[in-house]
């Protein structure tokens, strides 16, 4: 059945107007305009009083994942039908295969696992050791799979750490191909030995957690990781910046002319380092994730980092673990499972601390969720936009609209919620994915299998302008 907006008004990155938005059944956007003529048995949504902002993009979740001796518990259905229950129509997932382990293969198994996604959903693909398979598949993976981004754990040490021979390798490789390095950007080296110090000091529970990766460890991987892609003439996309330091070190490099992007998560903006310090231990473990909340002077800076445009998305790095799993780590810090939730609240979150304190716009708001990330990725003008041709992803705003967020009400398939308590103003009253209702005034309208897989051609934007700067740049010998 085809769909009818009517009365709302639209906000995108860079506009805002009245119109209505005709959804065709094809799931893309047929028409925007007044006075649309539409078939007689068209849904109609009356959003008169609501803005209509495209569907929100979280580029950063582990649905599923298997992860420290567990599984995170929400999987790719129960995960992105709440990422709809909060304004969320796409995810950019991870494919992360184990040391040795073949790229394809691992991505088969992701491709298995996602295909009971509600909402559509797209891979960043994690580059975990080296040798010339890995350089080989990453080009099936760029060519015949959609795939045009590569993850680096620059942590976990004697896991999945990725050191600085094969960052060099695989941004090389993706510099290649069209595609964009990404980092999780923590000095594992340092990390492991100050959690081996820690442990030998009795610092056993969650507060050990911060101490172990202290903010300078951040920055220095940043830094390096930059300078890296600096150096080979590559792109770069940090994950999860949640430091002052790193800020300043994407800063530092955006200011020299060096094509840096920066990811922040809504949990970083909001929550400090005090909440390792709680007395009991359930209720400080729920809270670890890497990197860990940080000292309160850090949120300032990400949202400065977000006002000025040095850091251009949001995302949540939703991974779930439930206190039953969090609990492997009692007696020892470094064995609780690393993750928190965050799809369905980090809309609302923004909204509420950026919008409604006048940090953000409301353009702002809409190209921090949803069309710098398209960008970025290449999706755009599928995703992130409002305009003929583009999918019907959208998300009908209510501005004076308020939720409590708790785990007693959510969606996402945990037992803790690390805004729990905390009432938003700003909320998703309707949910459009691919033309069709999936959250209305309270209620989802979703089953498992309707998400697609999108394909995200390599050669971003970008890519015209670093293949000018190297041309201009080339080196070449002196004749003598």
């Amino acid at each position: 059945m085809s769909l009818l907006i009517k009365n709302g008004t639209i906000v995108t990155h860079e506009e805002s107007y009245q119109a209505d938005i005709y959804c065709g059944d094809d799931g893309k956007i047929s028409a925007i305009g007044q006075q649309l003529d539409v078939p007689v048995h068209t849904q109609k949504i009356d959003a008169d009083g609501q803005l209509v902002m495209p569907g929100g993009i979280d580029p950063h979740t582990h649905m599923q994942l298997p992860f420290m001796g567990t599984v995170a518990s929400e999987d790719f259905y129960t995960g992105t039908a709440a990422g709809l229950a909060g304004g969320t129509t796409m995810i950019i997932d991870f494919v992360i295969p184990n040391p040795r382990q073949s790229l394809l293969e691992a991505y088969h198994i992701w491709r298995e696992w996602a295909a009971k996604a509600t909402a559509d959903y797209s891979f960043h693909v994690a580059i975990t050791w080296w040798d010339d398979s890995v350089y080989q598949e990453m080009e099936t993976l760029v060519k015949e799979h959609g795939v045009n981004s590569f993850k680096h754990f620059m942590a976990y040490k004697n896991a999945i750490m990725a050191t600085d021979d094969v960052l060099v390798a695989s941004f090389s490789r993706c510099l290649e191909l069209g595609a964009i390095p990404t980092v999780h950007a923590e000095n594992g080296e340092l990390v492991y030995h100050l959690q081996q110090q820690l442990i030998e000091k009795g610092i056993t529970g969650p507060e050990g957690h911060p101490l172990s990766r202290p903010p300078q460890v951040e920055g220095e991987a940043a830094s390096r990781a930059i300078r890296i892609a600096q150096t080979l003439g590559a792109p770069l996309y940090l994950v999860h910046v949640s430091t002052q330091d790193a800020v300043d070190e994407i800063r530092y490099a955006r200011d020299h002319g060096f094509h840096i992007y920066g990811e922040c998560l809504a949990g970083h903006l909001l929550i400090d380092d005090s909440v390792y310090l709680h007395p009991e231990w359930q209720q400080a473990a729920g809270y670890v994730m890497s990197p860990p909340f940080r000292p309160k002077h850090h949120q300032q800076a990400l949202w400065h980092g977000l006002q000025a445009g040095h850091l251009q998305t949001t995302a949540t790095d939703h991974c779930c673990f439930c206190n039953e799993q969090k609990a492997m780590g009692k007696g020892d810090f470094t064995k609780i499972p690393n993750g928190t939730a965050g799809i369905e609240d980090r809309m609302a979150v923004l909204w509420h601390e950026g919008v409604n304190t006048g940090k953000l716009s409301k353009h702002d708001f809409v190209a921090l969720t949803s069309t710098n990330t398209a960008k970025i990725f290449n999706l755009f003008p599928q995703k992130g936009c409002i305009r003929v041709g583009a999918d019907a992803d959208l998300v009908v705003w209510d501005p004076d609209g308020t939720r409590t967020i708790s785990a007693k009400t959510h969606h996402q398939r945990i037992d803790f919620n690390i805004f729990e308590g905390k009432t938003v103003k700003g909320i998703p009253n309707h949910t459009i994915q691919g033309g069709k209702l999936a959250w209305s005034e309270g209620k989802l309208f979703t089953k498992p299998g309707t998400g697609r897989y999108i394909n995200r051609p390599p050669y971003p934007g970008i890519y015209e302008t670093l293949t000018k700067q190297a041309e201009y740049n080339a080196p070449f010998a002196i004749k003598r």
